[in-house]
């Protein structure tokens, strides 16, 4: 079911990408020089479809690394967090150890009662 669905979405999609392609194929030209004066190297002739998936391309990297950052604050809680359970861990075995080395309850001396 799940390889069903997979195709009914990816069929489509590569369907529409083609049909994109082929319609966009004139080239442009880029330019990454503000004034535009002359030719430089910042200047690429391209078509018009490849410019289009390298923008989107681009976009998402730039949402993912924008993303990746906004979320330091969380990573950073989760190490904490990852840390202190780590060191109770530890601890709750040391205090297994603990008991499990103290002598039997009927061994254990009488303790008296508070003066008044």
């Amino acid at each position: 079911m799940r390889k069903f669905l997979k195709a009914l979405v990816l069929i489509p999609l590569a369907v529409v990408i083609l049909a994109f392609a082929v319609v966009n194929r004139e080239t442009v030209t880029f330019t990454l020089d503000p004034l535009g004066f002359t030719e430089s190297a910042l200047t690429f002739s391209l078509p018009l479809f490849a410019l289009a998936f390298l923008l989107l391309i681009a976009g998402v990297v730039v949402g993912g690394v924008a993303a990746w950052l906004g979320q330091h604050k969380w990573r950073r809680a989760a190490r904490q967090f990852e840390a202190e359970a780590k060191a109770l861990r530890a601890e709750r075995d040391s205090l297994r150890a603990q008991l499990n080395a103290a002598p039997p309850p009927g061994d254990l001396p009488r303790l008296r009662p508070p003066a008044a």
